[in-house]
């Protein structure tokens, strides 16, 4: 029914007679980039979607443009370092205008915008090339001001060369630093602002559209997020944990694609013809056709020609690690497949923990996301990657082969995914019952239930959480706490208590739109995008992930905003007051409904108290959280910094100092774990990367099998050898 409403609406809007978008104004001195009209039919959509179906039913006004302009205008210069207020003063009659010009599909302001952002880059890298040759006293008691955010905009073209010159001097005074020549380190800036120019040359309008619609979005709320179509592929594919293609991570190094990884598992990891560092210079479809030269070429255009359907080939010219570009290139045919992502899948692992003179062993899954591959579980794939079904088999494991006395969740990092997948995760630890609550626009509430009867795991639970743990990590985490099925540990969550729907554009558009849009692109062969012609299947409108309900949890509290507060809280990695849903101005409030009919499988609150105050006690004697204390603290005090010394003496006294606490930090905890210290210089070890934060959420949950005993044994959630 939804459907049946986007179609009609989303004709209606087209067929709609709007004003013509304005003449966009030229830009001297720059390639001019110019919206298409597949975005100019995109914006006057999305505006439509937002107004109609957003949660928050607002209008796209005045104020919301107010909004967009500024948030615009920093997402190209946060840091004031390009734009002159007079560009500045230019740009405010756009400032109440853009709500208007987006239901009429005029891009051309934003897009004036960005031309005069590129225009001003281009000139102070130019400028910073010409600077980077000259003789700099390094002896000087001058300062570099890197954030100069809070600062008025610079009057003059004079007052940012300045700025660009001390960054230049700061760029190489940190290559001095590193032990390098001077005449190798001009080299290597030159080099570096060379390719930054030549990136900034191949920027095209999707980029530029991409950069407006996240102005704009953001301006809406945080989470509703529009996708051009290469950023929907990558989104989707994050979702499901799969791509097609031949299972190789790219990289971008002086204008030529690099092999950064082989996936294990892909067709280039079972060829094993490619390797890390080799460079891909041409690419060819098929077995005749003829090869493309993408050296210089932008990644994300050479990635789209390396990947392709299941089954097809792609011929790559490669030049192999450790030669020289100008070698003869050896020619590579791959037949693309499906690729797996099981790097950034569910995992498993057992420590074993004493407490008290008894030992447990622990098993830990580290869920990095809620992940669901839709598209295969659509077509009947009975094998489809699912968060779900990794986890129920790593359970098993657990349970069979390593006998765990305890599983401990790791939601840490975790920002959310499927709502379904969290639903069906939940009732692998709960029996049948609600999980969460949706309450829609209209105020509607849904009970979202685990329908399964029976879990998987019936044992002693833990979940362990973060700052950026969030959305689907919180609908999990909040359950398992509102039924008192398990210890929450970590730091307060990120609080994104949205729900969004992923809407595939080009579906809610009348097809003899998208033909009609297509002979205008083919007419206009508009700079950015457009082949030489255009067919209705070559437009892709990208997708809107579109806020339209709130979660709440089964015992009726939201998690926007406030999201979920663990039972034992540990001080937080991350800045409270930088990160979280509660820093977004644009966030939606927290606020609270009627509980769900659910039975809480356990009351813990009886043994919270000891396990928080046990805790503390070892955080107040632990090495780790004490030098995270101290981090904060100095975070907080760097955070207020905005200049740095340009004197290079002084500079390096100043890291010497700290690479010689830091050492001695390393060496202090090294010796608390009965290791040998290590030299100035030497790396660290595998021993130093020792999670602290899970070791205390281990050592909680060895409180917790101790100290609740037969009290959650007698409820059956306990088996009974412990």
């Amino acid at each position: 029914m939804l459907k049946r409403i986007f179609f009609v609406l989303f004709t209606a809007a087209v067929i709609a007679c709007h004003a013509a978008p304005k003449t966009q104004p030229v830009v001297e001195g720059v390639t001019n980039v110019k919206p298409d009209e597949q975005q100019q039919l995109v914006i006057k959509e999305v505006v439509n979607l937002i107004e109609s179906y957003n949660y928050k039913k607002l209008e796209i006004n005045d104020s919301i443009s107010s909004l967009i302009l500024d948030k615009y205008i920093k997402a190209l210069d946060q840091g004031k370092n390009y734009f002159l207020a007079s560009d500045i003063k230019e740009f405010e009659k756009y400032r109440f205008t853009l709500d208007d010009d987006f239901k009429n599909g005029d891009l051309s302001g934003p897009f004036f915008i960005y031309n005069v952002y590129a225009k001003r880059l281009n000139e102070y890298f130019s400028y910073s090339l010409a600077q980077i040759k000259n003789k700099y006293d390094f002896n000087q008691t001058d300062t570099y001001v890197y954030d100069r955010e809070k600062m008025p905009w610079a009057t003059s073209t004079t007052a940012l060369n300045d700025t660009w010159k001390k960054r230049i001097k700061y760029e190489l005074i940190n290559l001095n630093l590193a032990g390098t020549a001077q005449a190798k380190n001009v080299e290597t800036l030159t080099k570096r602002y060379q390719n930054l120019q030549s990136q900034t040359s191949k920027t095209n309008n999707q980029d530029v559209f991409q950069i407006l619609m996240d102005a704009f979005t953001e301006s809406i709320d945080p989470h509703t997020n529009y996708f051009n179509p290469v950023n929907a592929v990558a989104f989707n594919e994050d979702m499901s944990r799969s791509f097609e293609g031949i299972g190789a991570r790219l990289q971008l190094e002086n204008e030529v694609v690099k092999i950064s990884e082989i996936i294990a598992g892909g067709p280039a990891f079972k060829d094993k013809q490619l390797s890390p560092g080799d460079r891909i210079i041409a690419v060819a479809q098929g077995d005749n056709g003829e090869f493309e030269d993408v050296v210089g070429w932008r990644l994300d255009a050479t990635v789209s020609k390396i990947k392709g359907a299941k089954g097809t080939k792609v011929r790559l010219k490669v030049i192999p690690v450790g030669k020289e570009m100008s070698s003869k290139p050896v020619i590579i045919s791959l037949v693309r497949d499906k690729v797996v992502l099981e790097e950034t899948s569910a995992k498993k692992k057992v420590k074993t923990v004493t407490q008290n003179g008894k030992e447990y062993k622990m098993g830990i899954i580290t869920l990095p996301a809620f992940y669901a591959d839709f598209k295969a579980a659509n077509a009947g794939d009975k094998n489809y990657k699912s968060t779900t079904r990794d986890v129920r088999k790593l359970i098993d494991s657990l349970k069979t082969f390593d006998k765990v006395d305890a599983i401990v969740m790791d939601l840490r990092g975790n920002g959310g995914g499927s709502l379904v997948e969290a639903i069906s995760l939940t009732g692998l630890f709960i029996d049948k019952g609600p999980v969460v609550q949706v309450k829609d626009l209209r105020g509607k509430i849904e009970v979202d239930e685990d329908e399964n009867t029976g879990v998987a795991w019936d044992g002693p639970f833990g979940v362990m959480v973060d700052r950026l743990s969030a959305s689907a990590s919180e609908i999990f985490a909040g359950a398992i706490q509102d039924y008192g099925r398990g210890i929450i540990m970590g730091s307060q969550t990120y609080g994104k208590g949205t729900v969004q729907s992923s809407i595939d554009l080009n579906k809610l558009v009348n097809p003899s739109m998208l033909q009609r849009v297509a002979g205008l692109i083919t007419k206009n062969k508009t700079t950015g995008t457009a082949p030489s012609s255009t067919n209705a299947a070559d437009i892709n409108l990208g997708q809107i992930n579109l806020t339209m309900a709130k979660f709440y949890r089964v015992a009726g509290s939201s998690t926007q905003h406030k999201g979920v507060t663990p039972d034992v809280v540990f001080p937080s990695l991350y800045p409270m007051d930088k990160i979280g849903e509660d820093t977004e101005p644009s966030a939606l409030p927290w606020d609270v409904i009627p509980s769900s009919n659910f039975k809480a499988v356990a009351n813990l609150t009886a043994v919270k108290p000891s396990l928080i105050k046990n805790s503390e006690q070892r955080i107040a004697n632990s090495l780790d959280f004490k030098y995270l204390k101290q981090d904060i603290a100095e975070l907080k005090k760097r955070d207020a910094e905005v200049s740095v010394t340009l004197n290079e003496a002084k500079l390096k006294a100043e890291r010497d100092a700290q690479e010689t606490k830091t050492l001695a930090r390393v060496n202090e905890l090294r010796t608390a774990r009965g290791l040998p210290p290590i030299k100035k210089g030497e790396k660290n070890t595998k021993q130093d990367s020792f999670d602290f934060i899970e070791d205390e959420s281990l050592h909680v949950m060895g409180d917790f099998m101790q100290q609740s005993g037969n009290y959650v044994m007698n409820l059956g959630l306990m088996p009974k050898n412990n």
